[in-house]
């Protein structure tokens, strides 16, 4: 497959997602390293719909973990229930937030990310990682970003 992504930018965002599904799983077919697929959706997604921030935090010694990103730097470390990442993980359920200054213990890792939503990554019942979504507007996230990134996560398990 050519790693050059085919999707239409005037598109409205699910018709993004329902483009970039496919693409996504053919980069991921035939790689069994997540790191390497976690790597490629955050470019997917990143270039797709110009996210602020997106990466992945991966489960290690009973705490997140920075994974591969793209964006500004940001946090390497997220205790369980600390912050958006840490609640998604302890919940192991999608969290999606519209303003960050409202979360009660939201860990600002960058001033200029405003909404966020978190998606667990699940191996046999148990997170195992988490995606992380921000942008630096307002109630940015919906259903149809829960629906599609969720999707996208099972790809990885």
């Amino acid at each position: 497959m050519s790693e050059e992504l085919q999707i239409d930018k005037n598109s409205s965002r699910e018709e993004k997602y329902k483009s970039l599904v496919p693409q996504i799983q053919a980069l991921l077919t035939g790689e069994s390293d997540m790191i390497a697929n976690m790597a490629n959706i955050s470019a997917a997604l990143k270039e797709v719909f110009s996210f602020w921030w997106v990466g992945f935090y991966l489960v290690k010694n009973n705490e997140l973990v920075l994974g591969p990103f793209q964006g500004p730097v940001a946090c390497t470390r997220i205790a369980l229930g600390k912050g958006v990442c840490g609640t998604s993980w302890k919940e192991a359920k999608t969290i999606i937030v519209a303003d960050v200054d409202q979360f009660p213990g939201h860990i600002a890792c960058s001033s200029a990310s405003r909404s966020e939503i978190v998606v667990p990554v699940l191996k046999d019942g148990k997170v195992i990682a988490v995606l992380d979504v921000d942008s630096e507007h307002y109630d940015h996230f919906d259903k149809t970003d829960d629906q599609y990134l969720t999707i996208i996560t099972k790809l990885l398990s």
